[in-house]
């Protein structure tokens, strides 16, 4: 094993106060900038900033040195396309319904794209952009989707909400678009380009995009990397799998070599099973692919460096807010799964760093315990941009945690976790009759949805729809790897009570 060499690429630039201003972008203090960034299926541990500097996130540290780093934070779901819109519209799965799978399989409609963050804050005046994997279906009508959405025109629906664009979306058909046009984009994502650069391009299209940004105009823009997901080395830039090419990574104390016989038995009807067996199984499988998992977060992690010096340059950065997150965690092994989705810690916690620029330096750099969700994303960005938070948001502004205004006694003491995601039933082509299907895999004790909450001591969640129903339990201080089931403890019964009625108190709540 070698000894990897710590970058130091951009780290003398950022933050620093040598740097000189490109232009001088006026602005208001109550309309601060704000960039959201993104990554898909960054693991929450995968950083130095929690714990794994092997990871070399140094410009991702810098951020979280110099701004707030939550160690309590959940995805409301963790799975890519129904988080990024919980993630946008501040609204859980079981309330907005837009994922994968029936009966949580619907487009977006047009009306509630106007109550996200995005297109709240252009018609507050802010110029919006949207880099990357934006995912979902906006449609002028709710519908359940009858599988891929074909012939959607991405710069027909959205241009209304973004005043910039390059992305794809990816799970429904939405073909690459970009506007406006310009030989510096088309230059960007010219196809000549390798795609083991994406990366790369989605770093040039956000310095295109501040490059670009007018004078005496606040912007939103969201970031969202294809990395790191995928495991090809066609999806990794070569000189940084070089960094990793013979670096021996740490192992989770809860990986397990080949099947695990403890896990329920209806998570055999769950991918990330077979998934496993065949990525990360052995050592040998474990090392390579969480080596390119890592090559990929390098090369994100330039790419957030190249951002700090450009709004530093340009003489912003002391007037933009940066929340840098992923959509939702990955197993890799551990628990002998692989993927997502299910309600461990290695899915659903979640990285959580908001950088504010505004804020003194004395006074910056913290390590905050609140709980929080994803659901809370869009209302926090909301509050930033000075506007009013709809009912239909629900989620807490966390606005007030971060800037230690808001009393944690009266902050919650719970997030909702949901996993609504059947593979069985997600497929290019819907049959008329899933309804019947879906009741079917349920009266067969094939169905893995589950719900839950997460306090800051404890875990509880339920395969509702199995019969009887199966329960897990862990006192997350003890045991953080989950791997001591608390369901059948009597000392843990009144602890168990509570999380149950908690749970059906947030069931009871969904729009039936």
């Amino acid at each position: 094993m070698r000894t990897i060499r710590i970058a130091s690429l951009f780290l003398s630039v950022l933050f620093g106060s040598f740097a000189q201003a490109e232009q001088s972008l006026e602005h208001t203090a109550d309309k601060p900038n704000i960039v959201f960034l993104m990554t898909d299926d960054q693991r929450w541990d995968n950083f130095g900033c929690y714990g794994r500097p092997e990871f070399r996130t140094e410009n991702i540290d810098r951020l979280a040195d110099e701004g707030v780093i939550f160690d309590n934070a959940y995805y409301a779901v963790a799975i890519c396309l129904p988080s990024r819109v919980t993630m946008m519209s501040g609204r859980y799965l079981s309330n907005h319904k837009v994922g994968f799978s029936h009966p949580y399989n619907y487009t977006f409609s047009k009306s509630d794209f106007n109550k996200t963050y995005p297109a709240m804050l252009k018609e507050a005046g802010y110029r919006t952009g949207f880099i990357g994997k934006f995912g979902f279906p906006v449609t002028d009508e709710a519908y359940e989707r009858k599988g891929n959405v074909t012939g959607y025109n991405l710069q027909k629906e959205l241009s209304p909400y973004f005043d910039f664009f390059a992305g794809t979306g990816v799970h429904f058909r939405g073909a690459f678009a970009s506007w406006p046009k310009d030989k510096k984009m088309e230059a960007i994502y010219s196809p000549k380009r390798s795609p083991k650069e994406r990366t790369l391009k989605t770093g040039d299209a956000m310095l295109h995009f501040l490059e670009t940004q007018p004078k005496d105009k606040p912007f939103c823009l969201s970031v969202s990397f294809f990395a790191v997901k995928n495991d090809k080395e066609n999806d990794v830039y070569p000189p940084d799998l070089a960094e990793f090419s013979d670096y021996d990574f740490s192992v989770p104390e809860n990986w397990v070599e080949g099947r695990n016989t403890k896990l329920p038995k209806v998570l055999d009807n769950w991918r990330g099973v077979p998934m496993h067996k065949q990525r990360t199984s052995t050592p040998a499988l474990y090392q390579k692919l969480v080596r390119r998992f890592a090559a990929q977060g390098y090369s994100v992690d330039q790419q957030v460096g190249r951002l700090v010096q450009k709004l530093e340059k340009m003489g912003v950065l002391d007037n933009t807010v940066i929340i840098y997150t992923s959509d939702n965690g990955r197993f890799h092994g551990s628990h002998g799964l692989y993927d997502k989705a299910i309600l461990y810690d290695e899915s659903v916690k979640a990285p959580f760093i908001v950088f504010d620029g505004r804020v003194a330096k004395k006074d910056r750099g913290r390590r905050e315990s609140a709980l929080m969700s994803s659901v809370d994303v869009a209302p926090t960005i909301v509050s930033y941009a000075g506007l009013d938070i709809p009912d239909s948001m629900q989620g807490l502004d966390l606005v007030p945690v971060i800037e230690q205004t808001q009393d944690l006694e009266q902050w919650r003491d719970a997030v909702y976790i949901e996993s609504l995601f059947i593979g069985s039933l997600h497929s290019k082509s819907v049959p008329a009759n899933i309804a019947e299907i879906n009741a079917r895999i349920i009266a067969d004790n094939k169905s893995y949805r589950s719900r839950g909450v997460r306090t800051e001591r404890y875990k509880y969640f339920s395969y509702n729809e199995h019969s009887p129903v199966i329960e897990e339990l862990y006192d997350m201080e003890a045991d953080p790897h989950e791997q001591n089931n608390l369901i059948s403890n009597p000392e843990y019964a009144t602890v168990l009570a509570d999380l149950r009625k908690r749970t059906a108190d947030f069931i009871a709540a969904e729009p039936k």
